[in-house]
């Protein structure tokens, strides 16, 4: 069975799934659509695809399943759109901006019975998904402490930062869906610094371009998470879990892992440059699972309810800098 796709806005990230999808055998891009009609036609001609309407691709019997990378105030109201038109859903992150609104989003998927999947493509990272595998193995035995690093080689666009609900929202929002699938347990408090650093308009803009959390279980197990908005060395993406009989880490990844030794001392080659070469295989392995969910071989995760919880903690990271304490994430979640 082949899952015939419709791709719902055409940006940076509209172009890495629309090379996931056109990758898997099991997949066909048959519709692409976008406001900015250069960038629909440029994927159409590319891969071979449709330019429509949403209107008709939420009427289109050729179409089974949408991937949602329109901008985040877009995408509750495509979600609820596309459910009542019967196609399965894949979004990017987040839902929406307000919890309240997630949470309505969410009864008319479960009451359509829709295929929703959340994009958090870190889950599907090889390096990642074995460290999962070695705590599921006990070779660490019981996970006791996570960190994270994930550092921008720059920051993005204002215009962008206006848009994006702000650093926790939009880039720390990856991390806390880490941190809950490398912890295993939920999180129940959320302690976070933020600071104006790499460039003072992202401060006037009203957020933040650097930034530290602790997340805490009701066990105790906690989280750290380190996030810049400037890495001059490359992108950083790095984690370590420690456990009661040992530890297990992800290193940074690099389009060739060798190291040269000579008189000038030790040398490697520079790390990936972008989320774009950095989880190419992730997104690839992500919009496979996605077929399968559709096809009844896998479950749809990063759930709907995957993407509320990740939320919840981003707004209780907020709250936490705004006012100086720690933030339970039952005070976001009710």
């Amino acid at each position: 069975m082949t899952i015939r796709f419709a791709l719902l806005g055409a940006g940076r990230i509209g172009k890495v799934h629309a090379k996931a999808i056109t990758s898997n055998p099991a997949a066909r891009l048959v519709a692409v659509a976008d406001a900015m009609a250069p960038a629909a036609q440029a994927i159409a001609s590319q891969y071979g695809c449709e330019v429509r309407s949403i209107e008709a691709i939420a009427a289109a019997k050729d179409i089974d399943a949408v991937v949602i990378c329109t901008p985040t105030d877009t995408h509750a109201d495509l979600i609820e759109q596309f459910s009542t038109a019967g196609k399965a859903i894949f979004c990017e992150k987040p839902i929406d901006l307000s919890v309240r609104r997630v949470k309505d989003c969410l009864k008319v998927v479960a009451a359509n019975k829709t295929t929703l999947m959340v994009g958090f493509n870190r889950r599907f990272d090889p390096h990642f998904m074995a460290v999962r595998k070695a705590i599921d193995a006990g070779e660490i035995g019981e996970v006791e402490m996570v960190t994270i690093v994930s550092r921008d080689p720059g920051a993005p666009p204002i215009e962008y930062v206006k848009r994006s609900g702000g650093i926790f929202r939009d880039m720390t929002i990856h991390d806390f869906d880490m941190a809950r699938f490398l912890l295993g347990e939920e999180i129940e408090t959320v302690s976070a610094q933020a600071s104006v650093l790499v460039d003072p308009a992202i401060g006037e803009a009203g957020d933040y371009d650097s930034v530290s959390v602790m997340l805490s279980t009701a066990t105790g197990k906690h989280a750290t998470i380190s996030n810049s908005r400037r890495a001059t060395y490359g992108y950083d993406q790095r984690i370590e879990v420690h456990g009661s009989v040992g530890s297990v880490a992800a290193e940074n990844q690099r389009a060739v892992s060798i190291e040269v030794a000579n008189a000038r001392g030790y040398t490697r080659p520079p790390l990936y440059d972008f989320f774009m070469t950095r989880y190419t295989q992730a997104y690839a392995n992500e919009i496979a699972t996605f077929i399968d969910a559709i096809g009844g071989k896998a479950k749809a995760s990063p759930s709907g309810e995957d993407g509320l919880i990740a939320l919840a903690l981003a707004d209780a990271a907020v709250t936490s800098v705004k006012e100086g304490r720690a933030v339970k994430v039952s005070e976001v979640l009710g």
